[in-house]
C-alpha cells in the first residue's frame, strides 16, 4: 500500500485499437452516427414539446429515451473522438469518475444497471484506463486491493436485474403471443408483429452487446471486442430508438411527415 500515494491523478486511456491508418475513416463513421442520432432525438423531443397533443404519459417515455440517448452519448463520443485526434489521451481521476457515474446513469435508464458508487473509494495503484471511456469495471482495475468482493456483488446485482429484464420481456411477449393466438385477427397480428419484431431485435442487440461487455472485462486479452461491444451497446439503441418509438406511433409518425412537408390525411 506504500506505493498508492505516488500514483498520479491524471489517468491514461488506451485507443480504441483500430488500425492507425484508420482513424479518420473511423472518426468520421462516428462523428456522423453521432450527428444523425442528435438530429433523430433532438427532432423526436421539439415535435413532442410544440405539439400539444402529444402531451400524453406515452410519448413521455419517448422524451426519457431520446434525454437518455442523447446524454449517455454526449457523454462518451465527444470526448473519445477528440482523444481519437490527439497524441496523449490523458484524464484527471475526478474527471473518470463523473463519466463512469453517468455512463451508468446511462446504462440503468435504458436497461436497469447501476454499479458506480463501490468504485470510487478504492485506493488506485495504477494509471492506465484499460479502455477508451471510464466505466466501473476498469476503474476496479486500476486498484491494489483485492476488489473480489466488488466483482461478485456486481456480478450478483447484474445477474438480478438482467434476469428480471429478460423475465420481464417474456412474460410480456408470451401475453402478446397468446392473445394473437385467442384473437385470430390478421389485423391485430400484423400491429403486433410490426411493433414487437423491431423492438425485439433492438432489446436482443442490447442484452448481447450489455452481456458481452460484462463476460469479456474477465478475458484482458479480447480488449478489442469489449470496446467494440461497449460502442455498439451506446451507439445502436441511441439511433433506432427514435425509429422503433417514433415513426411507428401514428400520431408522431404524421407530426414528423407535415414537418417534411408530406400531406397526411389524420384519421
Amino acid at each position: 500500500m506504500a506505493n498508492v500515494s505516488s500514483v498520479s491523478d491524471i489517468l491514461e486511456l488506451e485507443t480504441l485499437g483500430h488500425p492507425e491508418s484508420s482513424t479518420y475513416a473511423v472518426f468520421f463513421t462516428l462523428l456522423f452516427v453521432y450527428i444523425a442520432l442528435l438530429i433523430t432525438n433532438f427532432g423526436v423531443l421539439i415535435i413532442i414539446i410544440i405539439e400539444r397533443n402529444l402531451h400524453e404519459p406515452m410519448y413521455l417515455l419517448f422524451c426519457n429515451l431520446s434525454v437518455n440517448d442523447i446524454l449517455g452519448n454526449t457523454i462518451l463520443l465527444p470526448r473519445m473522438l477528440i482523444d481519437m485526434l490527439s497524441k496523449t489521451r490523458l484524464m484527471p481521476y475526478n474527471h473518470c469518475v463523473t463519466q463512469v457515474f453517468f455512463i451508468h446513469t446511462y446504462a440503468s435508464a435504458s436497461h436497469t444497471i447501476l454499479l458506480v458508487g463501490l468504485s470510487v473509494r478504492l485506493s488506485r495503484c495504477r494509471s492506465l484506463v484499460p479502455n477508451f471511456y471510464c466505466d466501473n469495471a476498469s476503474l476496479f482495475k486500476l486498484s491494489c486491493d483485492d476488489v473480489s468482493i466488488n466483482n461478485i456483488y456486481g456480478l450478483f446485482y447484474t445477474v438480478v436485474l438482467f434476469s428480471s429484464s429478460m423475465g420481464t420481456v417474456a412474460v410480456t411477449y408470451t401475453k402478446i403471443a397468446v392473445t394473437c393466438w385467442t384473437k385470430k385477427s390478421a389485423e391485430l397480428n400484423s400491429k403486433a408483429i410490426q411493433t414487437c419484431a423491431s423492438h425485439l431485435v433492438l432489446y436482443l442487440i442490447m442484452l448481447f452487446t450489455g452481456f458481452t461487455i460484462i463476460i469479456v472485462h474477465r478475458f484482458p486479452e479480447e480488449r478489442f471486442l469489449r470496446k467494440l461491444m461497449a460502442l455498439l451497446f451506446h451507439l445502436v439503441p441511441a439511433n433506432f430508438n427514435p425509429i422503433i418509438y417514433g415513426l411507428q406511433t401514428k400520431h408522431l409518425r404524421q407530426k414528423i411527415l407535415q414537418v417534411f412537408g408530406v400531406k397526411v390525411t389524420l384519421s
